[in-house]
Parts: C-alpha cells; sequence; structure tokens
C-alpha cells in the first residue's frame, strides 16, 4: 500500500481513529506533530494553497467555535500568518503521500487520492476533529493558561 506522512495534533481521538482505519487498510504512517513541526509559509502552503481560505481553519479550535476567528473574514495572508502562530487553527489531519497532499480526512477523498477501496467505505462518517472519537472528549485546550495557582 502507501506510505502517508501523517500530522495530527497529538491526543485527539480523531486523529487517532482516522491512523488506525489507514493502518487497517494496509497504509504505513509516518506520524508527525501538527503542533510542534517548524512550519514555513512555504512549507504550510504546500498544503493549503489549492483550497479557498475558510477550508484552512479547523472549526473545532476553540478560538474558532468562539467566533474569536472568522476564516471568512481573513485574507490569505493574515490566515497564513495566523495559523503558523497558532498550529491549532489549522484544519487536520495533514498528509502527503507519493508527492501529493491532502488536508482534513473526508473518507472518499482519502480513499480516492490513496486508492484506498477499504477506506472508501467510511464514506459519510464524520472523521475530522476529536468529535470523531468513539466517545465525545473534547479536545483538551493547548492555550497557555491566563490563571495562576
Amino acid at each position: 500500500m502507501t506510505h502517508v506522512v501523517f500530522y495530527e495534533k497529538p491526543g485527539c481521538g480523531g486523529n487517532a481513529k482516522q491512523k488506525a482505519w489507514l493502518q487497517s487498510a494496509g497504509h504505513s504512517l509516518e506520524v508527525r506533530s501538527l503542533l510542534a513541526w517548524p512550519w514555513t509559509a512555504d512549507s504550510l502552503l504546500a498544503f493549503l494553497a489549492p483550497l479557498p481560505v475558510a477550508e484552512w481553519f479547523n472549526r473545532a479550535a476553540p478560538r474558532v467555535k468562539s467566533g474569536e476567528v472568522v476564516p471568512e473574514q481573513l485574507d490569505r495572508e493574515s490566515a497564513l500568518a495566523l495559523l503558523l502562530a497558532e498550529p491549532l487553527l489549522i484544519r487536520r489531519p495533514l498528509m502527503e503521500a507519493g508527492g501529493q497532499t491532502l488536508v482534513g480526512f473526508e473518507p472518499g477523498a482519502v480513499a480516492a487520492w490513496l486508492d484506498s477501496p477499504a477506506l472508501a467505505r467510511l464514506d459519510g462518517r464524520r472523521t475530522e476533529g476529536c468529535a470523531a472519537a468513539d466517545h465525545f472528549t473534547p479536545c483538551p485546550s493547548l492555550r497557555p493558561s491566563t490563571t495562576t495557582p
């Protein structure tokens, strides 16, 4: 099958399920932290450039859910600067295989991208974000705490 570089948020239940599906379909994974990776504008745009700016964002990120960040109101340069400064806002997973990239985990798109019929059977299930876990447990926020002990 295919070797996939999989950029995840460590500890995300949705990403854990996505990795398990890829491995059960016979794909090998090289897992990297989306949050710790040393992104540059060019390396991030290699994934995001084909998409509309609003699709660059993780809709489950606390700042997006609260309305503090409104992806539809951002231009390309502002959005890119924000994502580089706060990778938690990046839609995940980011994946690369065979010189091609993919953003997010929509089973039909992933199945076509990897030519993986086993993944096509997942089509229609919610598979992005932490809510994709079998039991919903919100992802822990990685923003620095403003409270003092």
